[in-house]
């Protein structure tokens, strides 16, 4: 007769399998207060690596994020800016010493690298330069680990695309880190577009802020760096340049907008970042989300100096059904007119329609409802905890990522483009064709990451 043994389930083995989607009922991890930590944690906690530390990070993703909800529990802190990570490694310990205990069980890494390496990390948060957004999440993405990336998405089409297939790839939970669907008056209106209160949709417009930092500003002079900053690490896969303080970010505080914000070879600028918010809005409001225009043209202004992404412009947008989508610099918010009225929604709560009947609607039992929609953090741990999708994938990310880059690639360009929604490309067009790719330093980038992401470019490496 045959005895059996008993198996011990591990921490990381409950990790691994609330993350399957599985048949039948899904046990669900009971809530373990997050100041109730022993030496190991307990084994339905979800570890989380924080990688960038910088003026998001503190006060959106720890502050008013994983910090708040008892099931995270962040364990490790990386950022090439040493007092900013330390800044957030004191943020996080004195937030789980509130009950009594004084608690130091952060581990601090100067390279991401070694967080992503630590087997007691489930899921990192990334929170870097846009232009590190995709290495570090394709990297973290083939090490297992779930992925939540903030916006903008990241400086390249090409590499949306690695860092899409890299999550498929690693089935790893997957998130971009926009609060805005969450939010009680911007869903509320999706809400009332998805129960048909205005009829079919026929046109939406998505308005988003001008440059918050002033005027551009002209060539700096060379400064030195801050003894606290590794700078060659934070240009990264960007090339050589220069170090000056408005091409970073402003030393030992994370209170003020910085200037990489405004730089091409960094992020692309308003039309991407404000853009990530609220095209996501349209898209998911006009069923689009894994659909992108079939053609798109547009004007704008680019500044010139040090900071040169594009200041002002005006969009235009056509689906192959038809629908219009315009997208310009105004005060931030969407409005969505269909053929019984229009609803708009100014952020961050302003809500009006064509009609108080409109807005008076109710959804019933088999209508459409949002108001019990999960902010992201919340909606992040219930991905890993089902292995379902979250409210907005990575995938769906890239594609609200590609349609800013394709108003942008029109407004450089100079003329309308066309795009095949099958080919994923645009047609007859060589030249919007290379402006999706873009070459990268491969310092910095393990060779893993690096063959992952060279099979998306068309450009040498160097």
């Amino acid at each position: 007769m045959e005895t059996m043994k008993t198996k011990k389930t591990t921490r990381r083995d409950f990790i691994k399998k609330s993350s399957a989607t599985v048949a039948g009922a899904m046990i669900l991890p009971t809530v373990v207060p997050s100041t109730v930590f022993g030496k190991t944690a307990p084994s339905n906690q979800i570890n989380v690596g924080m990688i960038g530390t910088g003026r998001q990070a503190v006060f959106a993703n720890l502050n008013n994020g994983f910090l708040t909800l008892d099931k995270y529990r962040v364990i490790a802190t990386n950022d090439v800016d040493s007092w900013r990570m330390k800044n957030a490694t004191k943020v996080i310990n004195d937030f789980y010493s509130k009950a009594g205990k004084k608690y130091k069980g952060v581990k601090e890494y100067d390279d991401y690298r070694g967080l992503i390496a630590n087997k007691d990390v489930d899921a990192v948060m990334i929170s870097t330069t846009d232009h590190w957004h995709a290495p570090v999440t394709i990297h973290a993405a083939l090490a297992g680990k779930h992925v939540c990336m903030e916006k903008a998405f990241t400086v390249a089409p090409a590499w949306g695309t690695a860092v899409v297939e890299a999550v498929k790839k690693a089935g790893v939970a997957n998130r971009l880190d926009s609060e805005f669907r969450s939010l009680r008056e911007i869903n509320r209106a999706v809400e009332l577009v998805h129960n048909g209160v205005i009829g079919e949709l026929v046109e939406v417009e998505v308005g988003v802020p001008g440059e918050l930092n002033g005027s551009a500003i002209g060539p700096q002079e060379t400064m030195p760096i801050p003894e606290e900053l590794n700078y060659d690490m934070w240009l990264g896969p960007a090339f050589q340049a220069p170090y000056t303080l408005k091409r970073v970010h402003d030393p030992k505080r994370i209170d003020s907008r910085p200037g990489w914000l405004r730089m091409s070879d960094y992020c692309n600028g308003m039309i991407t970042n404000w853009g990530a918010h609220l095209n996501d809005i349209a898209m998911w409001g006009m069923k689009k989300e894994y659909e992108l225009p079939v053609s798109v043209e547009g004007t704008g202004t680019f500044d010139k100096g040090l900071w040169n992404t594009i200041n002002a412009f005006e969009i235009n947008y056509e689906y192959a059904d038809g629908l219009i989508l315009k997208f310009l610099i105004d005060v931030p918010y969407v409005k969505f007119i269909g053929k019984e009225g229009w609803i708009r929604i100014e952020y961050p709560d302003k809500l009006s329609a064509s009609s108080d009947k409109i807005l008076d609607f109710v959804p019933g039992e088999n209508d459409i409802s949002y108001k019990d929609t999960l902010t992201d953090k919340a909606d992040f741990l219930k991905s890993i905890e089902t292995g379902k999708p979250s409210l907005e994938p990575l995938e769906v990310g890239n594609n609200v990522y590609m349609l800013t880059m394709m108003g942008l690639f029109a407004v450089t360009l100079g003329r309308k483009l066309n795009w095949d929604n099958a080919a994923r490309q645009f047609v007859n067009d060589n030249a919007a064709n290379a402006l999706m790719t873009r070459p990268f330093r491969i310092k910095w980038l393990d060779k893993h990451v690096v063959d992952w992401m060279n099979k998306f470019q068309q450009y040498e490496l160097i």
